[in-house]
């Protein structure tokens, strides 16, 4: 049975906590170790180890910054099996799509290690007599992270580098659901030479959020969840005075032309729809098929479905359990309303065959056909393993579905026609757009987020905006004196 506690100040904190969630193994169903939860005297606790450190870490050179960042990054690849090992255990993903969170985490880092060029002003000679201007971006202070279940490696390191290496210092909250990452992540930039106090854990439900947006040394607050909590916090932390950049939940739409390949779009389908059980925030859950595509393309999906290898991933599975059994039970629910909307089932999970322990919380791929925009299989997000086809007669019946959804996170077109391909990334009201790429995450340099109830804020992930949000402009116009100075004049500064 493990014991997950905070990490404050460079270590694991000391303390006795009132309260402890448990942390399950999904795959089993069993409990399989205890997290302490923060009252609001651990994130005080937190907060003030972190803004002790920023006084000093604010004036670290970016030449030592740097070589922490490349340390890090040294550090967690080479021990990036035993980080996927652990999001595996507690998040119930396969090993494989484990180890490629971590990846994708570490393209973030390694994006970071450039932090000289990208936090670099500008100067101006001479916008006056013997007058220079320059610009200069400076760290905000002690900023919080809030990070999801889904990605306990991925989601802290979107926004974790960029924040240190641009000289902030860091209270991260992980979900109580998944919490040993955040540890061992913590411990590896203390030995990559991280300062005490630079980056610090507090595990903990609303309790640890709320004391985090309250706050008064916060200064930002970076978060990853579902729409409904994502404009809680966006609303909660702005209102205390607090730069906020929420990202919310997805409905993902996947849309397929007649001229489409149909065996790339159906492997594509099956590996966005099903990939880590459902639970990303860039999965396919609504496949939008332009007629006559339908029928040809569901026979395939169903066909590849029936390969699929669905238990424990760690035994080399295709797919893993849900994070919870309320969670499972949740997204079951979800099956029976859609045959009562009037849905067709065409293939349900609840009847899929299990290479795991039967206590474990399963649910298998499903489809559904003629689904509706007005059905919850479509309004709503199921955040797991259910996929929907809607059937349209033309590409502009597509688009106004997906430009109608309330959200608006990511999407993609599957067509050989470049013109079609190039309309839609036009036209269409998302924020990350794949053409034949049915999960268009960007690279590190490029920013993540989405667009209307995706996301509530002005800046996305990483990338320069991430740079932006996490340090502050200012401009300085100096003169330095000389025998000819103007003299005194009262009137306004003009560029003479």
């Amino acid at each position: 049975m493990t014991h997950t506690t905070h990490w404050i100040d460079g270590r694991p904190w000391g303390g006795a906590g009132e309260r402890r969630g448990e942390v399950f193994d999904p795959a089993t169903g069993q409990v399989t170790g205890r997290v302490d939860l923060a009252s609001p005297a651990e994130v005080d606790e937190a907060v003030a180890a972190a803004a002790s450190a920023f006084h000093v870490w604010r004036d670290v050179s970016l030449t030592r910054r740097t070589q922490v960042m490349f340390a890090f990054r040294e550090l967690l690849n080479a021990r990036k099996e035993e980080l996927a090992a652990i999001i595996t255990a507690e998040h119930g993903k396969v090993l494989a799509d484990a180890l490629g969170e971590v990846t994708r985490g570490l393209e973030v880092v390694e994006f970071a290690c450039g932090i000289p060029h990208l936090i670099k002003g500008g100067f101006s000679e001479n916008v006056s007599t013997r007058v220079d201007s320059y610009s200069i971006r400076q760290p905000l202070g002690v900023v919080a992270v809030i990070s999801p279940f889904n990605f306990p490696a991925m989601v802290p390191m979107w926004f974790l580098p960029v924040a240190i290496a641009a000289g902030n210092t860091v209270v991260l909250k992980p979900s109580e659901k998944t919490p040993g990452a955040a540890d061992f992540m913590a411990a590896l930039w203390s030995e990559a030479g991280l300062p005490d106090g630079v980056l610090n854990v507090v595990h903990g439900d609303k309790v640890a959020v709320d004391r985090l947006l309250d706050h008064p040394d916060v200064e930002a607050v970076s978060f990853v969840g579902s729409t409904p909590i994502a404009k809680y916090v966006y609303e909660r932390g702005t209102r205390a005075g607090k730069r906020v950049q929420a990202l919310g939940g997805a409905k993902n739409h996947m849309v397929v032309l007649p001229d489409a390949d149909l065996d790339l779009a159906a492997d594509a389908a099956i590996n966005a729809g099903f990939g880590s059980a459902g639970e990303r925030c860039m999965a396919i859950s609504a496949l939008v098929v332009v007629e006559p595509a339908a029928g040809a393309l569901i026979a395939k999906i169903v066909e590849r479905m029936a390969r699929l290898r669905i238990g424990d991933g760690r035994h080399g599975c295709d797919m893993g359990p849900l994070v919870t059994l309320a969670h499972r039970d949740r997204v079951a629910s979800y099956l029976d309303a859609g045959v009562a909307a009037g849905a067709e089932l065409v293939v349900d999970g609840r009847e899929q065959g299990i290479d795991g322990d039967e206590r474990g919380f399963w649910l298998g791929p499903t489809l559904f056909d003629g689904v509706t925009a007005e059905m919850p299989l479509y309004t709503d997000e199921i955040f797991g393993p259910v996929l929907s086809v809607l059937r349209v007669p033309t590409y502009e019946a597509a688009l106004d579905l997906v430009n109608g959804n309330p959200y608006g996170n990511g999407t993609a077109i599957f067509t050989r026609d470049g013109g079609a391909a190039r309309r839609f990334q036009h036209e269409v009201q998302v924020g990350m757009v794949g053409i034949n790429v049915p999960i268009p995450v960007p690279m590190a340099y490029y920013s993540f987020g989405g667009w209307k109830q995706s996301l509530f804020g002005d800046s996305h992930a990483h990338g320069t905006e991430g740079v932006h949000f996490f340090t502050r402009g200012k401009v300085v116009t100096s003169r330095w004196p000389d025998p000819s100075h103007g003299g005194i004049n009262l009137g306004f500064p003009t560029q003479d």
